[in-house]
């Protein structure tokens, strides 16, 4: 089996990011995509990233991107908030002084998987850094860490592997459902 390609097209991102960038608060703040050289680059591909048409990136403040990066379905990063401390009718204060925005930057080969979400405070995604599913975080990660969890926090570190590790990586036993249900073929029912 070959491995098919992983990353988007130029008009494959294109359509991806008129879908997904949001501007809710452009009376406030317009920001940028900034979407980093290096992605368009890489022999062989148009570019070298993939960011879901399903995710939104809220482009209240602005928003480096870096090369090699993943940004999954339903996946949610925000650069704005509201004020929520002052025990005042929330929509006044918003109405007499807006919302609280700033900039953010992620580095070279950051993954963030389906529907977590990266809240304001966030200011810095480094390279390597990895966000579980589902995952909601609210400070900066280190390198090449693995954060998951509501909200997140570090489970793991990326280490590198030989070839020969990454191989024995795909060689491990995986479960099979017909081999738990004790099956000769499996049939799909058809509805």
């Amino acid at each position: 089996m070959k491995p098919r390609r992983v990353t988007q097209t130029r008009e494959e991102l294109r359509t991806s990011l008129a879908e997904c960038r949001r501007r809710p608060h452009s009376e406030i703040n317009k920001g940028r995509l900034l979407l980093s050289p290096d992605i368009f680059n890489t022999p062989g591909h148009e570019t070298n990233i993939i960011i879901s048409r399903f995710s939104i990136l809220d482009n209240t403040g602005s928003i480096h991107i870096g090369p090699w990066c993943m940004i999954g379905a339903r996946a949610r990063i925000y650069t704005h908030d509201h004020m929520h401390r002052p025990q005042k009718h929330l929509h006044t204060v918003e109405e007499q002084h807006g919302i609280l925005w700033q900039d953010k930057y992620i580095g070279e080969d950051v993954w963030i998987h389906d529907a977590a979400i990266v809240l304001y405070q966030v200011t810095v995604l480094p390279d390597g850094f990895v966000l579980g599913a589902g995952s909601v975080l609210t400070k900066n990660p280190g390198a090449y860490e693995i954060w998951a969890g509501v909200p997140a926090r570090k489970i793991g570190n990326r280490e590198d592997l030989s070839p020969a590790g990454i191989k024995d990586c795909f060689k491990i036993p995986r479960f099979s459902l017909k081999e738990f249900l004790h099956l000769d073929t499996l049939k799909e029912t058809e509805f």
